[in-house]
C-alpha cells in the first residue's frame, strides 16, 4: 500500500505531505483535508519514504502530541500553523 499510495501523489505532493507531517503544528485532519489520507495513511507514507531512524524520530515526536491531533487541541486554536510561518520574504 505505501508504495502505491506514494506512487499516486506527484514527488512535490509527496514532498509537501512529508513537510506537513513534520510540522508541530499542522494536524492529521489538515493534512487528511489536503491530500486525503488518514493518519494512518500518512503513517505508513511516512514509513516507506523516510529512513527508518527518520521515521522513528518523527513517531516519538508525534505520538500523543496535542497540536498534531485536533481531538487534544484546545478549541482557541483555529489555525493550522503559526501565524508567522508562510510570510512572504
Amino acid at each position: 500500500m505505501p508504495k502505491s499510495l506514494a506512487k499516486s501523489l506527484s514527488e512535490s505532493d509527496t514532498s509537501r505531505l512529508i513537510e506537513m507531517a513534520w510540522e508541530d503544528r499542522t494536524p492529521f485532519d489538515a493534512i487528511e483535508k489536503s491530500f486525503g489520507l488518514s493518519e494512518s495513511q500518512v503513517i505508513e507514507l511516512m514509513r516507506s519514504q523516510l529512513k527508518r531512524s527518520s521515521f522513528e524520530l518523527w513517531r516519538k515526536r508525534v505520538t500523543g502530541r496535542a497540536t498534531k491531533h485536533s481531538a487534544l487541541r484546545s478549541k482557541e486554536v483555529q489555525r493550522a500553523y503559526c501565524p508567522t510561518q508562510y510570510k512572504s520574504k
